[in-house]
């Protein structure tokens, strides 16, 4: 089969077209023809080298897939050749065939083509897990979403409208701004232009944000903990900005503050089949009649993985970018 491999770390030339083997399902895998892989900033990291794949997985780069079953593993009963789905792999999703645990796959939903579905299982199965299950986001709460217009940010709008939470994002331009207002987005603050500290507690009534959704980091904690309600909550999904940050803990103690950080890629396989159990049904249902707003899609062939790569690099870059086969 054909696959994108990570040569050595570095920039996007380092991914290369090449052959594999194509995988044998485990007894409690399925294997799917992959027609659309998504690229998400997991995979940026993992060819510069800061993202090493767990034990055990695949080391090629890809984290969602669509496509459809071309076989299954003997303690599979709940999927059949042929059926159309979207998952959450484990890695190995730029390639034409890829192994998944079946606890982690999804069906298509009905209103999605493939490259839409592709687009979903990364950002949804992240925010779903950390804003819906941890979090406990409620009706009527203000979520601050910095990076509102990336993938994870466009999820995080998604679903917090969804719950009925007010959701409010931090963008660079107008242009994202404008992006992130078509997800969902509340208000949306200009961050280069105006202090998002004050501007939140502006457009909450001097409350601030319930839960704020960070992919920022380092000098963004202190400022996160002035922006934040009090018994509010921190979710770490990012460090961007920086790992280090300096933490006031009588800041922390005052507000009576959560801070929790989460990966996806690391963690158990039947964590991650409760996820997609929970997507399934709270998630799934709205894509299937239109309450959930699609995000903005930009497509490239298999083989201009470094094409994709070098645009979500790009600072301009919002939505989500998506390989088709």
């Amino acid at each position: 089969m054909r696959t994108i491999e990570i040569t050595r770390p570095g920039g996007p030339e380092v991914l290369t077209l090449a052959q594999a083997p194509i995988p044998e399902p485990k007894a409690n895998e399925i294997l799917i023809k992959v027609a659309a892989a998504g690229v998400n900033r997991p995979d940026i990291l993992q060819r510069q080298g800061k993202y090493p794949p767990p034990p055990g997985s695949s080391p090629l780069p890809g984290l969602e897939v669509a496509g459809t079953v071309a076989g299954i593993g003997d303690a599979v009963t709940h999927w059949q050749p042929g059926d159309t789905v979207v998952a959450l792999t484990n890695g190995g999703g730029y390639a034409e065939f890829v192994a998944v645990p079946s606890g982690q796959v999804l069906p298509l939903p009905q209103s999605c083509t493939m490259i839409e579905g592709a687009a979903l299982p990364e950002t949804l199965f992240t925010i779903q897990q950390t804003l819906i299950d941890r979090a406990q986001l409620e009706s009527g709460q203000n979520v601050l979403i910095h990076g509102g217009a990336g993938g994870i940010g466009g999820a995080a709008l998604q679903l917090a409208r969804l719950k009925g939470a007010l959701p409010f994002a931090t963008v660079s331009t107008q242009e994202k701004a404008d992006y992130a207002t078509s997800m969902g987005a509340e208000a949306v603050i200009l961050y280069p232009e105006q202090d998002f500290v004050g501007a939140i507690k502006g457009l909450t009534g001097g409350r601030g944000a319930d839960i704020i959704v960070d992919i920022v980091g380092g000098d963004y904690f202190e400022r996160n903990l002035s922006a934040l309600a009090p018994d509010g909550t921190i979710i770490q999904l990012a460090v961007a900005g920086g790992a280090k940050a300096q933490i006031n803990l009588a800041s922390l103690l005052m507000k009576r503050a959560t801070l929790f950080g989460s990966t996806l890629r690391s963690q158990p396989d039947n964590i991650k089949a409760t996820i997609a159990r929970h997507l399934h049904d709270q998630v799934w249902p709205a894509i299937e009649n239109g309450a959930f707003t699609k995000p903005r899609i930009r497509t490239f062939a298999l083989e201009d993985a470094r094409k994709a790569h070098a645009a979500m690099e790009v600072p301009r870059h919002s939505g989500k970018i998506v390989l088709c086969l």
